[in-house]
């Protein structure tokens, strides 16, 4: 899994989630969409990385925003099959509907209440990681 969030008590509240629920082994984490994309296309010191089996992204992110990050690996063959979780706190329809017209395969609200927060978490790590099979297509 790749976590792509800017903020970092989001991120180890997340991992503190997953890590309760047994989804949390190899869980990687960037703050920006450049770095995202970096890691994705295994460059630089992402470069003996795998290609994750799911993207938790977060929308408003720094250098390159979750829009463009979402764009561009679905417009990629190699990357395309990657589910992508859109973790925003935005409600916004255009970005929901945007997520899903840009590919995204799910768009679940980032909650300011920590208990609403631990259970989005939770369901996210139920589904994606307890229930869920993946393409393993040769995308290496």
């Amino acid at each position: 899994m790749l976590l792509v969030d800017d903020n970092p008590a989001d991120i180890d509240l997340i991992r503190e989630v997953l890590a309760r629920n047994r989804c949390s082994s190899d869980v990687h984490e960037v703050i920006d969409g450049v770095e995202a994309m970096a890691f994705l296309h295994r460059q630089g010191r992402y470069s003996d990385e795998s290609l994750p089996d799911l993207v938790v992204l977060d929308l408003n992110l720094p250098r390159k925003d979750g829009r463009a990050v979402l764009a561009e690996i679905k417009a990629d063959p190699r990357l395309r099959l990657v589910p992508i979780v859109i973790f925003s706190t935005s409600e916004a329809e255009q970005d929901i509907l945007g997520s899903y017209e840009l590919g995204a395969s799910s768009y679940v609200n980032k909650p300011g209440n920590l208990q609403e927060f631990v259970l989005a978490v939770t369901s996210i790590g139920e589904f994606w990681c307890c229930s869920t099979r993946f393409a393993r297509e040769e995308r290496q």
